[in-house]
């Protein structure tokens, strides 16, 4: 039957609806990396006041919005080019300059003769933050294998200086200071290295169809943070920091693994 105008209304309308919901599905992952972006600029302006485990905090809910905005855009099938850029500079801002100004006003007890060292140390990261994210967006191989990262990923750097200023913040302040370079120094520089980092999107992945990795990592991490914050924190930054060396030594158990947690794990 030829259309007619009733007919041609309602398709246009559907179609609109649809154009609609695209959009709206499209932009949802922007608005996880917004939050991202905003939560790394409060940490700046707060960690500048002086309130330095707020601005770990806030850096903290940084690494969720990120891991969340990439889960949620291969859910609705919305990875774009716009979206890689958004979030890398995103990144910058929440896992370059937000730890740096976190650890520099850790460091710095008002233009004394170590200033000019946490000035350069802290420059070293915000650059090595920088040629991570550009060589991660420039460098995307369809064929590399998806487990790992190459070089340490921003947010896992970031973690380590989070929790060091949990647990030794009061240090972090005090004339034996210069230690705090280091906590800066090697994750900096282990960014822009090709040492491989395993990547867990796997169990984070929504499209995964394996949930029980997923589920049992968020509760043994509320359990962690709820019993043990601190120490937890530190478990998890410091584990992740020295996973290099850490895996090697202890893969020989994975065989006692049952073969499902093996598969998971891989």
């Amino acid at each position: 039957m030829p259309p007619t105008r009733r007919t041609v209304t309602v398709e246009f309308v559907r179609g609109s609806v649809r154009g609609t919901r695209r959009r709206a599905l499209a932009t949802l992952p922007s608005l996880f990396t917004l939050g991202n972006m905003f939560c790394g600029f409060f940490a700046i302006l707060v960690s500048i006041r002086g309130d330095h485990e707020l601005a770990a905090v806030l850096i903290g809910l940084s690494v969720v919005f990120d891991i969340t905005d990439g889960a949620v855009a291969r859910l609705v099938g919305a990875v774009t080019p716009f979206g890689l850029q958004f979030d890398s500079l995103a990144d910058l801002v929440s896992f370059g300059l937000a730890p740096a100004l976190v650890a520099f006003t850790l460091f710095s007890q008002g233009r004394d003769e170590w200033d000019p060292l946490g000035w350069v140390v802290c420059f070293l990261w915000v650059a090595c933050a920088a040629i991570r994210l550009a060589r991660f967006n420039t460098t995307i191989d369809p064929t590399a294998d998806k487990r790992y990262f190459i070089g340490m990923p921003s947010p896992g750097a970031a973690g380590v200086v989070l929790a060091s200023v949990f647990a030794f913040g009061d240090q972090m302040q005090g004339r034996d200071r210069l230690w705090v370079a280091l906590i800066v120094a090697v994750p900096a520089v282990l960014m822009v290295t090709n040492i491989r980092f395993r990547s867990f999107r796997s169990l984070v992945s929504p499209k995964s169809g394996r949930p029980y990795g997923l589920i049992a990592a968020a509760l043994l991490l509320v359990v962690g943070f709820a019993v043990l914050p601190v120490w937890t924190g530190i478990l998890l930054a410091y584990g992740y920091l020295l996973a290099p060396v850490l895996i090697p030594i202890v893969s020989p158990l994975g065989k006692l693994l049952p073969a499902k947690l093996k598969e998971v794990l891989e």
